[in-house]
């Protein structure tokens, strides 16, 4: 890592062009293998149920689902904590599966950070180089490398419980690289953070990730910090992996139901009746540009725009205003078409938003209707 981290600072305060990113990565990174990957908890807990997943070299992949999916688990295989039942690993053309942790050029960042609070920064950065027999002359340097390139100032000389906690994660990460990894594992390492410091750390860890060209693997439950984050994502549900795919395809086309639900605010509706790219729900009749197979319609909130009054057309429905909540940037809107509700969110844009009790007419483009299966 050290000639990549000495050109990076030297090209501070840009990153380079793509295309040499991807001409690195092809040097440094490895690629991850998983086939048939099994793994339980006693006689009834099935944490993985026959995992296949290809991870390219170079690549911030995201582990995304709810508690008990089994991300944590894939994680935890991957970094040599946990042992499956069957299937296989193979990291950087290498089969690792039987292979134990020290022996995998795999690193791990935690939620919890794992420092040593009793010990410095340049102490916590330094630990792992020790164990690998680099003399102390050999230590310090790579430790004010990665400082310099992590822009830590000054904090390499003070103690671990003299850190903020946003200090403490950049620490952590700045630990999990200086041994130069062929593929760095993180866990959550953001959850612990207020909602601004996450923010900000969100970028500061992905602009490291394309720096270096290596390949991150992060496991979140927060689809946002994923949809920011991630080249790919894949959902996981009760062991198994629902879709995989860029942020957009996730969260515009999902596969099913589930992933429907978990990737944000939606509104699902039975489909009751069909003729060619007409579809019928409880809302009405919908005109959509792919009508598919599927037997629930997908339309997303944002997707919804709202004009005063009643207005006839296609994808054009009469609705009456039940709730608005306002949240500065936007607006969100429950609304009643009959019996059925829909949810709409509004960019503000400086214009008047209609009022609880207001009738307004509902519309959609086609293309922006999904459908899916449950």
């Amino acid at each position: 890592m050290s000639e990549t981290i000495t050109a990076e600072i030297a090209d501070e305060p840009g990153l380079r062009p793509a295309v040499e990113e991807r001409d690195r990565v092809s040097r440094k990174a490895s690629s991850i293998e998983m086939q048939g990957l099994h793994k339980r908890f006693g006689r009834d807990t099935v944490a993985l149920d026959g995992v296949d997943l290809d991870i390219q070299a170079g690549e911030f992949f995201t582990l995304l689902g709810p508690s008990g999916c089994g991300k944590t688990t894939l994680l935890r295989i991957l970094a040599g904590l946990e042992e499956p039942d069957d299937g296989s690993l193979v990291v950087g053309g290498k089969n690792v599966t039987e292979v134990p942790p020290h022996r995998r050029s795999v690193n791990t960042v935690f939620q919890s950070y794992a420092l040593f609070p009793h010990l410095s920064v340049r102490e916590n950065l330094a630990f792992g180089l020790k164990m690998r027999g680099l003399s102390a002359h050999e230590r310090n340097a790579k430790v004010d490398e990665i400082a310099r390139f992590i822009k830590l100032g000054d904090l390499v000389e003070r103690r671990v419980d003299q850190l903020s906690g946003g200090q403490r994660q950049r620490i952590a990460l700045a630990r999990a690289l200086v041994c130069e990894p062929d593929v760095l594992l993180l866990d959550e390492p953001l959850s612990a953070l207020d909602a601004g410091l996450r923010s900000q750390l969100q970028v500061e860890l992905l602009r490291v990730q394309k720096r270096l060209g290596m390949t991150f693997v992060f496991v979140t439950h927060d689809q946002d910090e994923a949809m920011v984050m991630s080249d790919r994502i894949a959902v996981l549900n009760g062991g198994n992996i629902q879709q995989v795919g860029a942020p957009r395809d996730v969260y515009e086309r999902p596969v099913n139901a589930f992933v429907a639900r978990f990737m944000g605010h939606d509104n699902l509706y039975p489909i009751s009746a069909r003729e060619g790219e007409r579809l019928t729900t409880a809302l009405g009749t919908l005109t959509v540009e792919d009508a598919g197979d599927g037997d629930l319609l997908l339309i997303r909130p944002e997707t919804l725009d709202l004009l005063p009054g009643e207005a006839a057309g296609d994808n054009h429905l009469t609705a009456t205003v039940a709730e608005r909540l306002y949240r500065g940037s936007h607006a969100e809107f429950r609304l009643e078409i009959g019996d059925t509700s829909l949810q709409a969110t509004v960019s503000n844009r400086g214009r008047h938003l209609p009022e609880v009790g207001d009738t307004v007419t509902v519309t959609v483009a086609p293309e922006d209707l999904v459908t899916l299966s449950e």
